[in-house]
């Protein structure tokens, strides 16, 4: 290895060589042009959430204090799915499946049709790729299945557990252009969308969020929600019971108005004593049934909006004068290291 490399003579043996340069330079102005300007452009919106934690109702101000300095305390709580997981949620099939039938409207009013649809039929292509698109679509139906939806479970549309050849690559798209963030220093939920329409990003944006909390809710109060689909079964149970012991017993009591017989008398207490114990039994169920309303109530979390989501004015990209800049300068090194690279098999 020679590490004496006289940097004074590089620069006029390069200016030596500067229609070389100039060559270079204009052809990979003109191919990296020819490349970036048909490139369809993206916008980006992003919308911020607090979402209430089980996790902060059990730590209170220890888990708040804590997380300004960074730490996490550890989930005090038995949520399975807490804020910290939400961007591993966006990663999961099941999750993004229930995105697709997200109505969508273009900023031209041209299309409106559900998200699926959209990317499968509406996405923009550099038309330099246009040429190679019959090969796309023939090596797709080589390989994909004759379906090109398989229905799910309860009248779904897509079965996230199969999913066909066209649904896996639309999913496969999603999971780019669906970011989730958390924050661990102020507990916020960043989601950002990246779509080639404003309208489209800015209405994704807001709807994720949404699919976000419901999402989080059916799981948090799914064990609320069983428990009061119970009681209201035995409520209504409990009434259809007291309502029926009810008539019994008035109808016996109109019928013996005028009758003073004992037995009479004892056959009216024991309907009158089981009528009661029917109304007992009703009252204990409609209380239990109020408590599993609250208990529903209690474990919905709250997401506090901090961001909302705004058509983008200006694209996010692509940075077409930056992409021509870098391939310039990449130009640029690859032709000094064609120049010197003798020098530099001996330098190393």
């Amino acid at each position: 290895m020679n590490s004496n490399i006289d940097f004074a003579k590089i620069w006029p043996a390069l200016l030596s060589k500067k229609k070389l340069f100039f060559k270079v330079w204009g052809i990979t102005f003109i191919l990296s042009c020819i490349w970036i300007l048909p490139q369809p452009r993206y916008y980006t919106t992003e919308v911020s959430v607090a979402p209430e934690s089980a996790e902060a109702k059990d730590m209170g101000n220890l888990a708040s204090l804590a997380s300004n300095f960074g730490v996490n305390i550890g989930n005090g709580s038995s949520d399975a799915i807490y804020p910290q997981l939400y961007p591993d949620l966006f990663e999961s099939t099941k999750f993004l499946v229930g995105l697709l039938d997200i109505k969508v409207r273009t900023q031209d009013g041209e299309v409106e049709t559900d998200y699926y649809t959209y990317m499968k039929d509406y996405q923009k292509q550099n038309i330099l790729l246009w040429p190679f698109l019959p090969l796309k679509r023939w090596l797709s139906s080589v390989f994909s299945k004759p379906e090109e939806e398989i229905p799910g479970k309860d009248g779904k549309r897509f079965d996230p557990f199969e999913l066909s050849w066209t649904t896996n690559g639309i999913i496969k798209k999603i999971q780019d252009n669906v970011q989730c963030t958390y924050s661990r220093t102020t507990d916020v939920v960043t989601i950002e969308v990246t779509d080639q329409d404003p309208l489209v990003c800015a209405l994704l944006a807001d709807s994720i969020k949404q699919h976000l909390q419901d999402f989080v809710t059916e799981y948090r109060t799914k064990k609320s929600r069983i428990d009061l689909e119970y009681y209201e079964k035995l409520t209504a149970e409990a009434k259809a019971m007291y309502d029926k012991s009810r008539l019994k017993y008035a109808a016996f009591s109109d019928a013996s108005t005028n009758v003073s017989l004992r037995s009479v008398e004892l056959k009216m207490q024991d309907m009158e004593n089981d009528m009661q114990a029917k109304y007992n039994i009703y009252t204990a169920m409609s209380t239990r049934l109020e408590a599993a309303a609250a208990k529903v109530q209690e474990n919905t979390p709250a997401f506090t909006e901090l961001k909302n989501a705004t058509v983008p004015i200006k694209p996010a990209g692509p940075k077409r004068m930056i992409f021509v800049a870098v391939m310039l300068f990449l130009a640029t090194c690859g032709t000094i290291i064609h120049l010197y690279r003798k020098e530099l098999k001996e330098w190393f």
